[in-house]
């Protein structure tokens, strides 16, 4: 029983000497002091233990700027360009699978979504007509052009000339960047400097300025109803100046270009990628099943319009317009292979012609760019998805992925320039917004209204000048003619399959 007192005492005294010597300690390094002789004196070298309340520290020795420098963190250096660019392709070659466990996505999707997240971090949600920042504006630059430089190296062999020391001129074949990733880099590079300086020349807008949603009634602008989220606009009561009205309208054609040209070079892109194997196997038998028999019936009449089409569905939400969009675009997949298939169809249904396959193709794929061109910020289809999900091309992946963003941001600059241009016609005529309000609380048949904002149906207050560009025009597809040509050809008996 002594014993156990006897060694509980001794722990009991190890354990205040360690806690004694802590201060000690911590003074003799705050003091400076090394030599053994004061380590001795304080107690931590030697024997003896000094009481807490008997120690002392000499004042002098005792420089307070020292605390400061040990309790204050050292800041982290920025991290150079190089190193930040090794992460971002680190990440790109693990397939943003960080933890090493190989279940990353391929290196063409990684590379789709670095520029898609880039762009979101970068852009977010232009609420508003103004410069960008410099710094967001060299962030953006600096970091597309190192996830374009990986196309630098995707090349093809074409015949070159070369001189010998002799002077003999001889054909060989050199390495040259793919055709298409050398069209369509620098013109969509052009495009989004254009884009930018748009936003740019915004900086002297005088005329109009944004007041914050929460601000006083009496403070507060104009706004749509379907963009309640956004800053009211304010313009003066009189409305803006003919040449304000005139220098936005221009800015609003040059930006229209844009999103022309970025939608005309991802619908080519994503034209040319491959259909994936899973979407083949999730689609029904033939088209009629894919479209229902409203549809089918709709698309393969003798006399076809467009037009008239797209007047006869319901897309007053964007649910209905997608899953319109969704059943076309099957339709079309499954009359395309069915051109290409050289095995012979059963017996017991009824074949129908090529011909006729290809003019039903031609005419979805029409309705599918009215589409397009009405509804721009609707949300990619099924197979959109799945060809950028399953694509293994990454010079298609960069091209689709940087004019999808463009195309975005286009579309979003463009109805920012119309809110003002509704708030300049409702400053002119009041009436105005009311009347605007009933026509989108009273769809009609003829005039399709979606819960998705686009550039048709915002665009009432303002006309279009005589030298605007339509997506057709763009791309050379006069579509009057086409639709002439459609109207005048005579069709054969329709199958009732």
């Amino acid at each position: 029983m002594v014993k156990e007192e006897n060694k509980y005492q001794k722990s009991r005294s190890f354990n205040f000497r360690k806690i004694l010597e802590l201060p000690s300690k911590l003074a003799h390094s705050i003091g400076g002091e090394s030599s053994s002789d004061d380590e001795g004196e304080i107690g931590g070298g030697g024997g003896g233990i000094i009481p807490l309340q008997n120690q002392q520290i000499d004042s002098t020795a005792f420089d307070p700027s020292l605390v400061s420098t040990l309790t204050t963190k050292v800041p982290k250096a920025k991290p150079s360009d190089m190193e930040l660019m090794k992460e971002r392709f680190s990440k790109m070659l693990l397939g943003e699978d960080m933890s090493g466990g190989g279940k990353g996505v391929s290196s063409a999707l990684a590379l789709s979504n670095a520029i898609t997240n880039l762009a979101a971090s970068i852009f977010g949600e232009q609420s508003k007509l103004e410069p960008m920042s410099q710094k967001r504006k060299e962030r953006w630059r600096k970091e597309i052009d190192w996830l374009l430089s990986v196309t630098d190296y995707i090349v093809e062999f074409v015949p070159g000339q070369q001189i010998s020391k002799d002077g003999t001129n001889m054909e060989i074949m050199i390495t040259q960047q793919r055709k298409d990733l050398l069209m369509n880099i620098p013109a969509l590079k052009k495009l989004d400097a254009m884009l930018i300086d748009c936003l740019d020349n915004f900086k002297d807008a005088k005329e109009f300025w944004y007041i914050s949603k929460d601000a006083d009634d009496s403070e507060k602008g104009v706004q749509r109803s379907d963009k309640w989220w956004l800053p009211t606009i304010k313009v003066p009561p009189e409305g803006l100046s003919d040449e304000s009205r005139r220098w936005l309208q221009y800015q609003k054609d040059c930006v229209n270009q844009v999103l022309k040209a970025s939608m005309a070079i991802n619908a080519q892109i994503l034209a040319e990628m491959e259909v994936p194997e899973n979407y083949i196997d999730s689609l029904p038998k033939n088209g009629r099943s894919s479209l229902g028999d409203s549809i089918y019936k709709n698309i393969t009449v003798e006399f076809f319009d467009p037009e008239q089409f797209l007047s006869t569905m319901d897309m007053s939400s964007e649910h209905k317009v997608v899953n319109l969009k969704d059943r076309i675009e099957a339709s079309i997949v499954i009359w395309k292979r069915k051109m290409h298939q050289k095995d012979a169809k059963s017996s017991w249904v009824p074949a129908v012609s090529l011909e006729k396959r290809e003019l039903f193709e031609e005419r979805a794929e029409t309705i599918l760019l009215l589409i397009k061109h009405r509804f721009p910020e609707i949300p990619q289809s099924s197979l959109e998805i799945s060809k950028i999900q399953y694509n293994r091309d990454v010079g298609h992946s960069v091209l689709e992925s940087y004019s999808r963003v463009l195309e975005s941001l286009a579309n979003t600059v463009t109805s920012r320039i119309e809110d003002v241009l509704y708030a300049d016609s409702v400053a002119q005529d009041p009436s105005l917004a009311i009347a605007k309000w009933n026509r989108s609380a009273d769809s009609s048949p003829q005039k399709p209204q979606s819960v998705v904002s686009t550039p048709k149906q915002e665009s009432d207050c303002t006309a279009e000048t005589p030298t605007s560009m339509t997506l057709f025009d763009f791309m050379g597809w006069n579509m009057e003619q086409g639709e002439a040509d459609i109207n005048k050809t005579n069709l054969e008996a329709l199958p009732q399959t």
